[in-house]
């Protein structure tokens, strides 16, 4: 899925996103990584949802988000019930969505200015 728009107003922009890719700006991306409008984090370890743990989300944390968007690859696929505490615990939002999907709330909430940190899984 590509996305078009105006020049935004934040440093990284995830342009197209599914199960397999991702565009970040003009670099494309085959390894799960963690975005947010100011910052990049390549090579997310993180592989499948359903093996997720709550440490795999320190550096997502690190961020300091309002909201995580928790891209799962191709499907919606929901990780252990630990690994929505860990977010939910520190009043910390977060969605579970395709990656698709996930690319398109991420750019309307950056848009906004919102805190939003998308952890995006690569299959």
């Amino acid at each position: 899925m590509q996305l078009d728009f105006d020049r935004p107003d934040y440093e990284f922009v995830l342009r197209a996103a599914d199960g397999a890719s991702a565009l970040v700006n003009e670099q494309a991306l085959g390894r799960s990584f963690v975005i947010a409008p100011d910052q990049l984090l390549q090579d997310w370890p993180a592989s499948d949802a359903k093996s997720l743990t709550p440490a795999d989300l320190e550096p997502v944390l690190a961020l300091q988000p309002e909201v995580v968007l928790l891209g799962t690859g191709n499907r919606q696929v929901f990780p252990p019930p630990s690994v929505m505490a860990a977010c939910l615990s520190r009043g910390i939002g977060i969605e579970v969505m395709a990656n698709a999907a996930a690319a398109r709330t991420f750019h309307v909430l950056a848009g906004e200015g919102r805190k939003v940190v998308a952890a995006m899984i690569l299959e």
